[in-house]
């Protein structure tokens, strides 16, 4: 396992238009807090805070604050999402 990637600023990727998701990430305060708004949060609501989670677990990321707006994005456009946020909020790169 690499470095961790630390968080140093809110950053956002995707849209709150149907079929995807908006991921905001900013600085944690030790831990991962993950926050689902969902439309099929009911259904699927857990099945999207763990595929958030797991994919911040891939990305190396410990420690951020996440709030996703989901309009029914699939699991590879939720993954997609979080990854674009973790690298604008790593800093890692402006634009992807």
């Amino acid at each position: 396992m690499g470095k961790q990637i630390e968080i140093k600023k809110m950053a956002k990727a995707g849209t709150v238009e149907s079929n995807d998701i908006l991921v905001m990430i900013s600085p944690g305060e030790g831990d991962l807090d993950i926050d689902v708004e969902s439309v099929v949060e009911k259904q699927y609501g857990k099945q999207i805070e763990k595929t958030v989670y797991d994919t911040l677990i891939e990305e190396e990321v410990d420690n951020a604050k996440v709030i996703v707006k989901d309009k029914g994005a699939l699991d590879f456009t939720i993954k997609a999402r979080v990854r674009a946020a973790v690298k604008r909020g790593s800093g890692d790169r402006d634009e992807l």
